[in-house]
């Protein structure tokens, strides 16, 4: 049995000039995998959840997200992003191109 943890899976839904717009599905325990952020970007989640983030020196974060309540971060963000919640977390992720 492996411990590698299953693959958000991500579901793009527009890429132009301006704009990515991806919609992200977690089961419970699933992970994004360790990334950096190349361009700013806006967080809406689609249902409530908590998130655990773990930053490129390893510290630990967790995060309760609320349904519709979205949150900016500008570029440069490194993390690895996992659904701690006990059931499937979703999120529609719009990254701001330059």
């Amino acid at each position: 049995m492996s411990d590698t943890p299953p693959a958000a899976t991500p579901v793009l839904h527009l890429d132009n000039d301006r704009v990515r717009v991806t919609e992200w599905r977690f089961a419970p325990g699933a992970a994004t995998g360790f990334h950096e952020h190349m361009m700013d970007y806006v967080i809406t989640p689609l249902m409530d959840g908590r998130l655990r983030l773990i930053d490129a020196e390893g510290q630990v974060t967790e995060a309760e997200l609320k349904r519709g309540v979205s949150y900016y971060r500008a570029r440069g963000v490194r993390h690895d992003v996992i659904n701690a919640g006990p059931g499937e977390m979703a999120f529609v992720e719009v990254e701001l191109k330059p």
